[in-house]
């Protein structure tokens, strides 16, 4: 399809709609790592909640119950980080790649019996007189539930992150543990209550991924490399969970004008536009952390253009990220 046939408003709310898994799984992993726990089971949790996501609603029609299962096997596998690490001193990085592993084995094993079956989806739900206004109507307006939960996600995290004493405590338990410890917080408690808040979004994650964007199970699911992909935009975000939404809808335009693409260059094979947007979107922290160098060094060129926009998206990683405390 020629590129000047498209249509806008339909194109950004694919782009809106194709970012909502992985608002949840980025969102999700930023409330994590601010406690000061680094979660790399996403890739796994990812793959094996959208499983159970599908085979649950499959057997019991249930598309609440679908989302709850996927959403718990999110956070069964924060659990098992949490219970490895903060309690038993073992590596973060360590128990996280091993259960992601395990993880995306266990999904394919346990799938097989429902792959390439048709079964129950989210349907659109467009919001009354919200989805007739033009051009914002079907952009924002004409979705599913979990596209409307997930701008939920975004504003409640900032708010409860940068405007509750709650959040200030979780940055505080991120940033100096010892320091928390002393005032009288419970740190390892507050790990495990926001690894486990964290790992149910990334459950939900995998669920809209079955029940939602592509829905069914098969292999390969279509959502493979996303983990590791929603570990990259907290990064690029700056660990701020609006910062971090927008990473999410930058991957999902590349993902989507990949789709676009292929209707362009038919004569090129389908793969490398399904590949395109990974290494794409890694060129772009590239060139987003040059530009950030070039700005703290006040350096001329042309990435000295890029300078506000890396400021804005710049942030440290809380400084007590993947490492075990254990209080006296």
């Amino acid at each position: 399809m020629p590129m000047t046939d498209l249509n806008l408003p339909l194109l950004l709310g694919s782009i809106i709609a194709g970012a909502s898994p992985i608002i949840f799984a980025s969102v999700g992993e930023t409330i994590t790592e601010k406690s000061g726990v680094i979660n790399l089971s996403l890739d796994g949790s990812i793959l094996l909640s959208a499983m159970v996501a599908f085979a649950i609603t499959y057997e019991t029609r249930s598309l609440l119950l679908g989302f709850a299962g996927g959403a718990a096997v999110g956070g069964l596998l924060a659990a098992m980080v949490c219970a490895f690490s903060i309690y038993l001193g073992q590596s973060q990085v360590a128990v996280g790649f091993v259960l992601t592993l395990a993880a995306k084995d266990l999904a394919y094993f346990f799938g097989n019996p429902y792959a390439r079956i048709y079964g129950p989806q989210a349907s659109h739900w467009p919001l009354p007189w919200l989805h007739e206004l033009p051009i914002f109507g079907p952009v924002l307006f004409s979705h599913n539930i979990m596209v409307y939960l997930s701008f939920l996600v975004i504003f409640f995290s900032w708010w409860y992150i940068q405007r509750t004493p709650a959040g200030l405590r979780l940055r505080a338990v991120g940033e100096h543990p010892e320091a928390a410890y002393a005032r009288g917080t419970n740190t390892r408690l507050v790990q495990l209550r926001y690894a486990l808040l964290g790992g149910l979004l990334v459950g939900l994650a995998g669920a809209a991924f079955s029940l939602c964007i592509k829905p069914g199970w098969g292999r390969p699911q279509g959502a493979e490399g996303t983990g590791w992909i929603a570990l990259a935009i907290v990064i690029f975000g700056g660990w701020h969970p609006v910062r971090v939404a927008l990473g999410a809808y930058l991957f999902s335009f590349l993902q989507v004008m990949g789709i676009q693409m292929q209707g362009v260059w038919p004569s090129i094979p389908s793969q490398v536009f399904q590949v395109a947007p990974f290494p794409l979107m890694i060129f772009t922290l590239a060139l987003m952390h040059m530009a950030k160098r070039s700005a703290d060094e006040g350096a001329r060129g042309a990435f000295s253009r890029l300078r506000r926009l890396a400021r804005f998206l710049s942030g440290s990683a809380p400084a007590a990220l993947g490492k075990n405390f254990s209080p006296k």
